[in-house]
C-alpha cells in the first residue's frame, strides 16, 4: 500500500471546508453577473420559452457599458507609490523605490493585469494581484512579477475579517490543468508529478450553458477535459489539481544584543591609557607611602613605636600598594574595553540562536536576548496527492502577497459586484423590449380566425402579409376575421426609461459620463462641473477599496523587491510623455576600500527602511482640455513654463521640440547676453561723452574764472592805487587844513594876549 502524504491531505481537506454551500452560492451569484456583463443572459430554459411563444430572444446589454466606465475610470492611469524614509540615511534609496515599482510594474505587463482584476471585481465582486518571483528572469538573478489569479481559483479563510485579508489563516489558489503544463511550470518537480493523482479533476462551471450554439461567453471552466491537450502527443491530456496554499505562521525569533569586543589596535591603545594611569597612581602612593614612613621613624625616634613593630608595618604597605596596584590595572582594562566595546543587536531565529549560544567564546558576548514570535508566510505546493514543495518565504516578507481588490465590501471574504444590483432591471428592460417587439410584430403580420375549410390555409400563411396581395376564399363560406393584437398601456413605455435611469443611478454612471449630448451642460465650466460631480461615487469606490489595495501591493512589492534585489543591479525605465527617453536607477553599488576589497554598499536597497503609500487618484483619469487650460493659466501666471505645457499634449515629435526650444533658448540667452553687452557698452561710451563734456565745461569755467580773477585783481590794484592817492591827498589836505587852524589859533591867541594886555593896561592907567 502506497504511503499517503499528510501534507497534501491536509490540504485538500481544506479546500473542501473551504468550499462551503456559501461559497458555491457566492460564486453562482457573481458567474451569474459575469455572464449578464458579457451578454449571456438568457437560460436555455428562457430562450426556449420565448421561442416556443414566437417571442424574439434578443437582449439589450445596459451592463456592458456600466462595466466598461467603471474600469476606465479606475484605470485611465497606472497607479504612482511614493516612499517616505523612516531614517534620514535612507532618503536616497527610498526615492529609488518609486523607479523600481515602475520598473517590476511595466516589467508584468502591470496595467493589463490590474485592469483584468478591476474588471474582475466590478463583474465577480473581487479581483486579484499576486506579487511572486520569477527565478529565472534576468539570467538565474531573479525578478519580482506581478499576475492576476482568476477569483473563482481562490479560497479564502471564511472566517477573515479585513479588507485586504491580512487576519485569514490561509489563501488558497487552485487550479485544474493538465499534467504537461504542470510539468513546465515546475520541471524540477517532473518525476512527482507524473507519479501524482487526482480524485478530483474537474471545475465546475456555474455559467448557464445553452444548447444550439447561442452561448456567447466562455470562461476556463467551460473547457472540459477532453478539450484539453497534450502538444507531445497531441492528444487529450489528464488534468489536475494544482493547489498553491499561503498561511502565516508564527516563527519564534530571538532578539539578541551582543557586545562587539574591540580589536588589537585599540586594545594597544588601552594598555598604553592603562600604564599611564598607572604610573600615576604608583606615584601617588609612593608619596603616601614615604609620609607614612616619615611618620612611623618620627614616632620609632620618640619611643612611642617598635622598630619591629615599624619594619612590619612598612612591608604590610609596599605589599598593599602592590596588591592595590595590579587590582587596578584589571579595573582599568575592564572599564576601557567596555567604553571600547559596541553593543549591537541582531534579530535571529531561535534555531540560530541556539547555535550561536553553544560556542562558549560568543557565548560570552550576548548581552540580553528577548524572545517574540513573529508572522511569517508558508507556501506548499500541492500537486494531486503529492507535495511538491514547502517553505517559508524570507524573513522580511510579513504580509500575503495575495491582494484582493473588492467592489462592496461585506466583511467576510464573499463581497458584491457591481453587476448584481442590476441584474433585475436588465431583466426587466430585456423583457419589456421583447413585448414590444412582439406587439409591433403581430401588428405587421396579423392573425386569422376562420372556418375549417374556408380558405386555402398555405396560401393564406404565404401571401396573407403580402403587400396588395388577393387572398380568395371558398364559395358561401365566412370571410376570416383578422385578430388586432391587444393595445400596450402608455404606461408601459416608460417602463423601459425608468428602468434605463434606474440603471444609471444604481450603477452612477450616466450617460452623460459616456458623451451623451442630449444629458450634457451647454456651456464648458457646466461640462465641468457634472465631470467632477458625476463621477464622486466612482471616486469614492476608489478611495475606499482601489486605494487600500494598490497601497497594500506597493507594500508587498516593496518587501519581495528587498528580498531578491540583492546584488548590484542598473533598471531602465522608459518614460510614458517619451520627453525624457530613459530613466536609469542604480541600487547595491558596492564600495571598495583601497585595497580593491568591497566594504559596503552605496543605495543598498535590502536594509533600507522605508513607508509606502500610493499617491491618491494617481488612476483617475485627467479632463485633457481641463487641464490644459488650467496649464495654460498658469504659464500666464508664471508658475510654469510653455515646455510643462508641451508635456502633456498629443503634438508629435515633442523630444525634437523641446530640443530645439532648448537651443533657441540658448541662442536668445546668447542673444540677452550680447544685448546686455551693448548696452553697457552704449551707457559707456553715453557716460565717457558726459565725462569729456563735463571736462569741457569745467575747462572753461576755470579760464572765465582765471579771467574774472586777473579782472578782479587788476580792479583792485587800481582801486588801491586811486585810494593811496586819494589817502594822500586827503591826508595832505588834512595837514594844510590843521596848519591852518594852528596858525588861526595861534593868531587868535596872539589877539587875545594882546587884548588881555590892553585891558591891563588900562585898567592901570585908571
Amino acid at each position: 500500500m502506497a504511503k499517503q502524504d499528510k501534507k497534501a491531505q491536509r490540504i485538500k481537506e481544506i479546500y473542501n471546508n473551504a468550499n462551503s454551500r456559501t461559497r458555491q452560492q457566492w460564486e453562482y451569484v457573481n458567474q451569474k453577473g459575469f455572464d449578464f456583463a458579457n451578454d449571456n443572459q438568457l437560460t436555455e430554459r428562457e430562450e426556449a420559452d420565448l421561442t416556443e411563444q414566437g417571442m424574439p430572444t434578443f437582449t439589450i446589454n445596459r451592463i456592458l457599458p456600466v462595466v466598461e466606465m467603471l474600469n476606465f475610470y479606475a484605470t485611465a492611469n497606472p497607479p504612482r507609490w511614493q516612499a517616505i524614509a523612516t531614517e534620514g540615511s535612507d532618503t536616497d534609496v527610498a526615492a529609488v523605490f518609486s523607479d523600481m515599482a515602475d520598473y517590476i510594474w511595466n516589467l508584468s505587463d502591470g496595467i493589463s493585469l490590474y485592469s483584468n482584476a478591476v474588471n474582475d471585481a466590478i463583474t465577480k465582486s473581487v479581483g486579484y494581484l499576486l506579487v511572486t518571483v520569477d527565478p529565472d528572469s534576468d539570467h538565474g538573478m531573479g525578478d519580482v512579477k506581478i499576475q492576476q489569479p482568476d477569483p473563482f481559483d481562490v479560497y479564502v479563510d471564511p472566517k477573515a475579517r479585513d479588507i485586504l485579508f491580512k487576519d485569514a489563516a490561509f489563501i488558497m489558489i487552485r487550479k485544474v490543468l493538465p499534467k504537461t503544463h504542470v510539468i513546465k511550470l515546475f520541471p524540477q518537480f517532473e518525476s512527482k508529478i507524473k507519479k501524482s493523482n487526482s480524485d478530483d479533476n474537474t471545475d465546475w462551471s456555474y455559467t448557464e450553458k445553452v444548447q444550439g450554439g447561442s452561448q456567447k461567453d466562455f470562461t476556463y471552466k467551460d473547457i472540459g477535459e477532453n478539450e484539453s491537450i497534450d502538444p507531445l502527443t497531441g492528444e487529450s491530456d489528464r488534468l489536475i489539481e494544482l493547489f498553491e496554499m499561503y498561511e502565516k505562521v508564527k516563527v519564534a525569533y530571538m532578539n539578541v544584543f551582543y557586545r562587539i569586543p574591540p580589536d588589537e589596535e585599540q586594545l594597544k591603545q588601552i594598555q598604553q591609557q592603562v600604564q599611564v594611569q598607572l604610573a600615576e597612581m604608583q606615584k601617588e602612593m609612593q608619596v603616601g607611602l614615604m609620609e607614612q614612613d616619615k611618620k612611623m621613624q618620627a614616632a620609632v625616634q620618640s619611643g612611642e613605636m617598635l622598630p619591629e613593630r615599624y619594619q612590619l608595618e612598612m612591608e604590610k604597605a609596599q605589599k598593599g600598594m602592590q596588591q592595590q596596584l595590579a587590582a587596578a590595572e584589571q579595573q582599568f582594562m575592564s572599564d576601557l574595553q567596555a567604553q571600547a566595546s559596541k553593543i549591537e543587536n541582531m534579530i535571529i531565529s531561535e534555531k540560530e540562536f541556539k547555535i550561536f549560544q553553544s560556542d562558549p567564546e560568543k557565548a560570552k558576548l550576548i548581552v540580553d536576548a528577548i524572545k517574540f514570535y513573529g508572522d511569517r508566510i508558508k507556501l506548499s505546493c500541492i500537486c494531486g496527492d503529492t507535495t511538491l514543495y514547502e517553505n517559508i518565504l524570507p524573513d522580511n516578507i510579513t504580509e500575503y502577497p495575495i491582494i484582493p481588490i473588492h467592489f462592496k465590501w461585506t466583511g467576510t471574504p464573499f463581497p458584491i459586484s457591481a453587476v448584481s444590483p442590476l441584474i433585475g432591471k436588465q431583466r426587466e428592460i430585456n423583457k419589456s423590449h421583447q413585448i414590444m417587439v412582439h406587439n409591433a410584430s403581430l401588428g405587421s403580420s396579423l392573425r386569422f380566425l376562420h372556418e375549417e375549410g374556408s380558405i386555402d390555409t398555405d396560401y393564406w400563411e404565404k401571401y396573407s402579409s403580402a403587400p396588395g396581395a388577393l387572398l380568395p376564399i371558398r364559395p358561401g363560406a365566412q370571410a376570416p376575421t383578422p385578430i388586432m393584437p391587444a393595445p400596450l398601456a402608455n404606461a408601459f413605455y416608460t417602463i423601459v426609461q425608468e428602468g434605463k435611469g434606474d440603471m444609471e443611478y444604481l450603477a452612477g454612471i450616466y450617460s452623460s459620463m459616456q458623451g451623451d449630448t442630449g444629458q450634457q451642460h451647454d456651456t464648458y465650466r457646466g461640462m465641468l462641473a457634472i465631470d467632477e460631480y458625476g463621477t464622486r461615487r466612482v471616486k469614492q469606490w476608489l478611495k475606499n477599496a482601489i486605494e487600500p489595495a494598490l497601497r497594500q501591493t506597493g507594500e508587498v512589492v516593496k518587501q519581495f523587491s528587498q528580498a531578491v534585489y540583492t546584488a548590484h543591479k542598473v533598471i531602465r525605465i522608459v518614460q510614458p510623455n517619451n520627453i525624457n527617453e530613459e530613466k536609469m536607477a542604480e541600487i547595491n553599488m558596492p564600495i571598495y576600500n583601497d585595497l580593491g576589497e568591497a566594504v559596503g554598499k552605496f543605495n543598498d536597497y535590502a536594509t533600507a527602511k522605508f513607508d509606502i503609500r500610493i499617491i491618491a487618484g494617481s488612476t483617475l483619469p485627467v479632463n485633457r482640455w481641463a487641464y490644459l487650460e488650467e496649464l495654460k493659466s498658469l504659464m500666464q501666471l508664471g508658475i510654469v513654463d510653455d515646455v510643462a505645457v508641451l508635456a502633456e499634449t498629443d503634438i508629435r515629435n515633442k523630444t525634437q521640440i523641446i530640443k530645439r526650444k532648448s537651443l533657441y533658448a540658448q541662442l536668445q540667452g546668447q542673444v540677452s547676453q550680447l544685448s546686455e553687452s551693448v548696452k553697457d557698452k552704449d551707457g559707456t561710451i553715453e557716460t565717457l561723452e558726459r565725462q569729456l563734456v563735463q571736462a569741457g565745461i569745467k575747462q572753461k569755467v576755470m579760464q572765465a574764472e582765471v579771467e574774472i580773477s586777473k579782472e578782479k585783481q587788476d580792479i583792485k590794484g587800481a582801486t588801491q592805487k586811486q585810494y593811496i592817492e586819494t589817502e594822500a591827498q586827503q591826508k595832505l589836505l588834512r595837514n594844510v587844513m590843521k596848519n591852518e587852524a594852528e596858525t588861526k589859533k595861534k593868531d587868535l591867541g596872539m589877539a587875545v594876549e594882546n587884548m588881555k594886555k590892553s585891558l591891563t593896561n588900562n585898567s592901570n592907567d585908571s
